[in-house]
């Protein structure tokens, strides 16, 4: 029956007045939350209408951007040194061009909703990337208090109903929000800053071009210059190893001499020996000497399966197995997850899961069996009661580890890197289902002629999850070490001089250079700073390290040399021409951990951006006193400076992708 027109207006008033608005972050993730609401859906320009009223919505990425230096003043179209450093008072967001239509939809739809679902990714960038167009439109009060947080991990729709139904108040989010909302300021006031002021001293210095300065790009150029510097003035030196192969009845084993006080002139920082001599003399001393057994120690140990991945983990292991860079894994993972559906959300710093999830656990194993052949056998064989140190609620909440989802596919329908990644992220849940891996420690010390000698074996008894491996990880014992009693006199039958010279660091890879950033830790020069820095802070952030180092490649500050990277002359010259904070990563680990502090409430806005702000202004001081001869002579590249003018005005294009990093 067709309704008279008076009665369809106010239908559509009353739809109006209770309409539920879910906006998302990209169209994929609106289209699997409409998929599991009430139908029959009306497909919109930029929305879904609900069968019940409701409408599901969209972003497209940000679809806001921080202004430009001139929409503060015109005066900025212009790079001088005078102007800086540029800190706005009042900042200012700006529609991006492209997708300015789709921010129209969401400013009608957000006008007419009753109640907004806040449905951004599960992390600080989609917080904030859902919240920030919620405040350009200027909703306040009761509507904004009532706003909703939909976190969604996978995309299959048993899991969408289960997270819909577990919706959560958006202003327990506001502080990972204004978490992200201080990253993004401080990156735009510290990158946009610091490039425009050393692309004009380095002008004067004779470089003609632009000279990009970020708060993460410029130390991790930092870590490889100074890598590739290490290398090139590293000066091999000889070391000398000495062992004592020691028999009684046939049975034989080797033990290494141990370094005492009275050798310390003759040793390195790291305890080599680098005097001949002496090892000669330990050698003539213990050849056909008694060898009495002073120590037997053996513990039986166990070593729980590592933990399920989150990004960085994945990628550095991908590297490894794979070649993949940190883009590869990347761009293979959002297609496992978006396009496929077979894996959880991937930009996740999380390696736990939630204790309910254990409950899905044969499930996952039985759609991993149903997808991935080479571990069918394993399925099979998981035990899916068992728990594993994985499961742990305090140490999840808005997004979990990378696991398998419980959808089925055969994956001789994805390409080849889908098919490796997936087997990668499918092994590592299985594992845990799987016993500890179990082995024996035996440690062995003797003296000999005076000196300490030890020798030490690990010898497997239960594989456990290390079976997930296969062949590779069933290696016989390191020096197997025959029955020893202490107390036992053995004899020392031949004494060895292991010749050995130093290595140069290795050039970073991919892998390293993605460990180095999630283990900044090792890198950071202030002891205070590396003191307080906790296992879980890094170089960086899961969402943007790939980002990160494809932007030094592409800025030409890095090349590959087959798996090698190094730096170029230009990222050299650059990181030689600025000051030393802003080119080791102590400043930014410090404000991953202090981004970190705001996302839990344990820091404010202001905490932050203050100090920032007085850091910068002294950093620009200096810059405008300092010349950068590391320049001269040094050819940018021509797509560094093409379209640039006098007036500075050219450089405004690529100073748009200056600001970020």
């Amino acid at each position: 029956m067709r309704l008279p027109w008076h009665l369809k207006k106010h239908l559509f008033v009353y739809t109006v007045k209770t309409m539920r608005l879910y906006i998302a972050e990209k169209p994929s993730l609106g289209r699997a939350i409409a998929a599991v609401l009430p139908k029959p859906h009306r497909q919109q320009p930029g929305y879904i209408e609900l069968g019940n009223g409701d409408v599901v919505s969209w972003c497209i990425g940000h679809l806001l951007e921080q202004a430009e230096p001139d929409a503060y003043d015109a005066a900025y179209k212009s790079w001088k040194l005078a102007h800086l450093p540029i800190v706005p008072q009042q900042w200012q967001l700006n529609p991006k061009r492209n997708t300015r239509q789709q921010l129209t939809v969401l400013r009608k739809l957000v006008k007419q909703a009753k109640q907004i679902v806040h449905a951004g990714d599960p992390d600080r960038e989609g917080q904030l990337l859902v919240d920030e167009v919620i405040g350009y439109f200027g909703v306040k009060g009761a509507k904004k208090d009532a706003m909703q947080r939909l976190l969604i991990n996978d995309l299959n729709p048993q899991a969408v109903q289960r997270s819909l139904q577990s919706l959560r108040s958006n202003q327990e989010f506001i502080p990972l929000s204004v978490s992200a909302l201080c990253r993004s300021r401080a990156d735009w006031l510290f990158g946009m800053n610091m490039t425009r002021a050393y692309t004009i001293q380095g002008g004067k210095a004779g470089y003609k071009g632009v000279l990009s300065v970020g708060r993460v790009q410029t130390p991790l150029l930092g870590l490889v210059v100074q890598r590739d510097q290490e290398i090139r003035g590293f000066t091999a030196k000889d070391f000398y190893e000495i062992e004592a192969l020691v028999g009684k009845q046939g049975a034989q084993f080797t033990l290494k001499w141990q370094a005492s006080a009275a050798c310390e002139k003759y040793l390195d920082a790291e305890q080599r020996l680098l005097h001949r001599p002496l090892a000669q003399n330990i050698c003539g001393r213990i050849q056909d000497q008694d060898a009495l057994i002073s120590e037997v120690s053996q513990q039986n140990k166990r070593q729980a399966p590592p933990l399920p991945f989150n990004l960085s983990t994945l990628q550095i292991e991908a590297a490894k197995a794979y070649g993949m860079n940190a883009k590869q894994v990347l761009d293979v993972c959002q297609a496992l997850y978006e396009r496929h559906k077979l894996i959880t959300y991937p930009r996740s710093d999380s390696r736990y899961l939630p204790v309910a999830q254990h409950a899905m656990a044969a499930g996952v194993i039985d759609a991993i069996a149903g997808s991935c052949d080479a571990l069918a056998t394993h399925c099979q064989a998981a035990d899916h009661g068992l728990r594993s140190k994985a499961w742990n609620d305090k140490k999840v909440d808005a997004h979990h580890a990378i696991v398998p989802t419980q959808k089925k596919m055969d994956v001789h329908r994805l390409n080849k890197a889908e098919q490796q990644i997936y087997r990668h992220i499918a092994r590592q849940y299985l594992m845990q289902f799987y016993p500890d891996f179990e082995y024996a420690q035996t440690k062995i010390s003797a003296i000999i002629a005076g000196g300490l000698f030890k020798a030490s074996a690990r010898t497997p008894q239960a594989q456990g999850w290390k079976i997930l491996y296969g062949k590779e990880q069933t290696a016989s014992p390191v020096n197997e070490l025959p029955p020893v009693q202490q107390g036992e006199i053995w004899r020392c039958l031949q004494a060895n001089i292991l010749d050995k010279h130093t290595s140069p660091p290795e050039h970073f890879n991919d892998a390293t250079l993605l460990a180095a950033m999630t283990g900044i830790a090792r890198f950071v020069q202030d002891q205070e700073i590396r003191k307080t820095l906790k296992e879980t802070d890094g170089l960086g952030t899961e969402a943007t390290r790939a980002g990160i180092i494809e932007l030094l490649f592409k800025r030409q500050f890095l090349v590959r040399q087959g798996k090698k990277i190094v730096s170029t002359e230009v990222g050299q010259a650059l990181i030689e021409s600025l000051p030393r904070s802003a080119i080791t990563p102590d400043m930014t680990a410090q404000w991953e951990q202090q981004l970190n502090a705001i996302s839990v409430k344990q820091l404010n806005y202001l905490g932050f951006m203050s100090p920032m702000n007085e850091h910068l202004q002294t950093l620009i001081a200096q810059a405008k006193q300092h010349i950068p001869s590391a320049l001269q002579g040094v050819k940018a590249q021509v797509s560094s400076f093409k379209n640039k003018k006098s007036t500075g005005k050219g450089y405004k294009k690529k100073r748009k992708a200056t600001i970020n990093g």
